[in-house]
């Protein structure tokens, strides 16, 4: 299993990026896939999640109405649009992945929000 996140950077608040992460290594289409995110002294908590199949989304009430998480099984690859962002919104994004039991995770990408 192998999860490559990109799209990360430093923007000033209000801005937006789009993270990216490309998996390989398991049946993409038959996955759950969820964004995560640490700051830091902070423990790692959860952003937003799409399901298989329905494509059916769920996200932090922190994110809600300014994040989109979307996925493309064709290229394997989930997306993380942010929008309106906030200098809370900085920390570490990782692609996590269930596989056999086990959370499987990428090596993260930084995201920075200037005040």
């Amino acid at each position: 299993v192998q999860l490559v996140e990109s799209g990360g950077g430093l923007v000033q608040s209000g801005g937006s990026l789009r993270l990216s992460c490309a998996a390989s290594g398991f049946i993409f289409a038959w996955a759950d896939m969820s964004w995560y995110r640490q700051a830091p002294g902070k423990e790692r908590e959860l952003v937003a999640t799409i399901r298989s199949g329905s494509g059916k989304t769920q996200y932090a009430d922190f994110v809600m109405g300014r994040f989109t998480v979307s996925r493309n099984d064709a290229d394997s690859t989930v997306f993380l649009q942010m929008n309106s962002l906030k200098p809370e919104d900085t920390a570490v994004y990782y692609c996590e992945v269930p596989v056999a039991g086990r959370s499987r995770w990428g090596q993260g990408t930084q995201v920075t929000v200037s005040s």
